[in-house]
């Protein structure tokens, strides 16, 4: 959905009364998935949530005009669930699972008693061990691009998907600050995990025989200092596992990666060198995301993220930050997005021009409390859009 399409009235509607008690209009409907043996093909009926509502959508929502649901089908093809590409793990590079890439998403569905995990990257990414530290005992399904992760949950072609969203080093990921908006997941939790960098490279080959290295562009900014002191060529690839999957399928004996140590047991690289990242403190925070929100609780620390637009005006932003602050409620994040194909924006005194944004925030409160209800009730009074991404238990973890 473009981000154009948000509603931009101070009417849009938001669900107060999002409480410890299961509601009908706080979830929305689940897909159906049917198999009619006389064709061989799955039906998957898909219910797309819009974000626009008018006066008819609350009347026929319980005054919910944010359910206002559009959809259609998605037919596949019960061949390919015959001969699903995960099913076999193994270090030969030839039979390793291929990631899930958008050709996929119609050949593939969520099957067997396992929870399935989507996580952007190949064997051996952090994402993985994100997915895997989040859900113990999962399947954890690679997934090409962050977009083909969000659609494999929406499809029910997996149940969960773990995803980064920021880094104390690099800061935000805003790819995925924009899928948040343009699809209808919810975050159900978040885990934090340490990243931390190593040198791989093929059996036999030493740190003087390096001429360059491989990763991610953001691993090797981590590992500037290091790699400079070796007199390594740097050289960007797509992710820190794939940079380790090159190396070692093509038998490279010139050249390094930056990966994890997970990449090197799985690709059979050895280790010259571990922790080479230059701050020690490099930790990735990542989102749970499913297709129905979790009910929030007050046993626990929670966190609520949420996104909202305002009129452009002096003061207007402080005036949306101060209905937390009134109520002693901490912001822990606020990122702002550019509204897609509206960015600019005339002013209303014809002075110029301006841009429209989003701003993504995270709080330290559940949905259950209600100091967090009247502060989202007072921000609707002004916001042209607001809409709550998810409540959910803090990570409390030591990393």
């Amino acid at each position: 959905m473009a981000a154009s399409s948000v509603a931009r009235s101070a009417t849009t509607p938001f669900p107060l009364n999002f409480v410890s008690k299961p509601s009908q209009s706080d979830h929305f409907p689940k897909t159906a998935l049917n198999f009619d043996p006389r064709f061989k093909r799955c039906r998957i009926a898909l219910a797309p949530a819009s974000l626009r509502s008018d006066d008819n959508d609350r009347s026929r929502n319980g005054g919910h005009g944010h359910n206002h649901l559009v959809g259609g089908a998605l037919e596949l093809d019960s061949s390919a669930l015959e001969d699903f590409p995960y099913d076999v793990v193994s270090k030969d590079l030839h039979t390793l699972p291929r990631p899930l890439s958008s050709t996929h998403l119609s050949n593939s569905v969520s099957d067997g008693p396992r929870l399935r995990v989507a996580y952007q990257g190949v064997r051996g990414a952090y994402s993985e061990s994100a997915a895997e530290k989040a859900y113990p005992n999962c399947e954890a399904v690679p997934c090409e691009q962050f977009d083909t992760a969000f659609e494999a949950v929406e499809r029910w072609l997996v149940d969960r998907a773990v995803l980064p969203i920021e880094n104390s080093l690099g800061g935000s990921i805003h790819r995925n600050y924009d899928l948040l908006l343009r699809h209808r997941l919810h975050i159900v939790g978040e885990v934090k995990l340490a990243v931390r960098h190593c040198l791989l490279a093929n059996h036999g080959v030493e740190v003087e025989d390096l001429k360059r290295v491989l990763s991610h562009p953001q691993a090797l900014s981590q590992c500037e200092h290091t790699l400079t002191k070796l007199g390594l060529v740097r050289e960007a690839v797509d992710d820190t596992a794939g940079a380790a999957k090159h190396v070692a399928f093509h038998k490279l004996k010139d050249t390094g990666a930056v990966a994890s140590s997970a990449a090197a047991d799985i690709y059979g690289l050895t280790i010259l060198a571990q922790d080479i990242q230059d701050d020690c403190d490099n930790v990735t925070r990542f989102l749970m995301l499913a297709r129905e929100p979790i009910i929030p609780g007050t046993d626990r620390p929670f966190k609520t993220s949420i996104v909202f637009s305002l009129e452009e005006g002096p003061g207007v932003l402080f005036k949306a930050l101060a209905v937390f602050a009134l109520r002693q409620i901490n912001l822990t994040k606020i990122e702002s997005r550019p509204l897609r194909k509206q960015p600019l924006r005339a002013s209303d005194d014809n002075n110029g021009r301006y841009f429209d944004y989003l701003f993504y925030v995270d709080f330290e409160a559940s949905m259950a409390d209600q100091s967090a209800q009247n502060a989202l009730r007072h921000l609707k009074e002004f916001a042209t859009f607001l809409r709550v991404l998810g409540s959910y238990p803090m990570d409390r973890s030591m990393i």
